[in-house]
């Protein structure tokens, strides 16, 4: 087996917790801001809260990102401290969910699950999908039905209907335009301050607040901060400045809000379209009104003092589809990752294992 992070012997050489050692299911949720993983026992019970043994934190392992030797040595990081945080070991594992952004073609899906079986045993089940799908599990408890929208630093659309079709909508990345994520609310006022400092657009109060917000003198500086470094998450962080200046009134500001709600909505709308989540070739609920999942994920749709996007998103869908319900997890999507595994598996795992010990 190859293994680059040293944290593989570390798990490998760990003191178990006791002689009965329950197996346990790795879930990993990969986003373009950090990287989660999170030990849970394959005999969890079924009750709330749900165990969780260990959780581990490291950044970015989007290999759209930062390549793909860095994001795998990402990858091993979280889970080898993971297992030795909860004191076991690779031979404890019995299933691997991997949902990471950046996996958007069968291809790497493949690719994945080849690195991932050269680091786990062979009797490991293991599981890659795109961040999304853990996204919707986390809302749904591990079950692939409805929609999810992710809008974090970067934003997704994606479905399931209960027969296992999937669609998706956005998320190819800043260059092919993540419009409504963290990141492209964030790009879209900086060129608002580039555009007000030139004289080809509005003024706006996103100038003074945004060059306040990062120590910078003039919009002249702007350019030089940009691309100094380009990180998606970096630019992402001018979120909350844009919030704040299109709840003191800034037009400018508003409108880049309200056009990130037309395309986080029309994201959602295209889903459940292809799909037919709402029922539409259905007799009975021609008008859209088939009850569906749809679990909102992700820092911009987190409610602020005036702006709440979440909520402007959910009632322009509910326009269309009155059926969808929205859902705000519980659980983070490492969770939804690793309840995905443990639903694929179920129905192998032992008495002795699916009881708790």
């Amino acid at each position: 087996m190859q293994r680059r992070h040293p944290g593989w012997e570390a798990a490998e050489e760990c003191p178990l917790m006791s002689p009965r050692m329950g197996s346990v299911i790795l879930g990993v949720d990969g986003g373009a801001s950090n990287t989660v993983c999170v030990c849970i026992p394959a005999a969890r019970p079924f009750n709330d809260p749900l165990p969780v043994l260990s959780r581990t934190v490291a950044g970015c392992s989007n290999q759209n990102s930062v390549g793909e030797d860095r994001a795998r040595e990402t990858l091993e990081r979280v889970m080898s401290q993971a297992l030795t945080k909860a004191r076991r070991r690779p031979s404890n594992v019995c299933a691997v969910c991997l949902a990471v952004a950046g996996v958007n073609h069968p291809l790497d899906q493949q690719r994945m699950l080849d690195w991932l079986r050269d680091i786990f045993p062979s009797h490991v089940k293991l599981f890659v999908e795109n961040d999304a799908v853990a996204a919707l599990a986390s809302g749904t408890m591990g079950k692939l039905h409805g929609c999810v929208l992710i809008a974090g630093t970067g934003t997704i659309a994606y479905g399931f209907t209960s027969d296992g079709r999937e669609a998706r909508a956005a998320g190819a990345g800043p260059v092919l335009g993540d419009w409504g994520s963290g990141y492209g609310i964030s790009a879209q006022a900086m060129t608002a301050v580039v555009r007000a400092y030139d004289g080809r657009g509005p003024e706006t109060v996103l100038t003074n607040n945004i060059l306040d917000f990062l120590g910078l003198a003039s919009p002249d500086e702007l350019v030089g901060w940009t691309y100094e470094d380009q990180s998606w998450a970096r630019i992402a962080e001018l979120l909350p400045v844009v919030v704040e200046s299109a709840e003191s009134g800034d037009e400018v500001a508003n409108k880049i809000l309200h056009n990130s709600v037309g395309e986080l909505a029309s994201s959602v709308k295209a889903v459940v379209q292809r799909l037919e989540l709402g029922g539409e070739g259905c007799f009975s609920f021609s008008d859209g009104q088939h009850p569906f999942p749809l679990v909102m994920v992700g820092k911009v749709l987190e409610a602020n003092k005036r702006w709440d996007i979440g909520k402007e998103v959910i009632d322009c869908v509910t326009k269309s589809y009155p059926g969808a319900y929205p859902i705000h997890p519980k659980v983070e999507p490492a969770v939804g990752a690793a309840l995905l595994a443990w639903n694929a598996i179920a129905s192998e795992l032992d008495g002795d294992i699916r009881t708790v010990q």
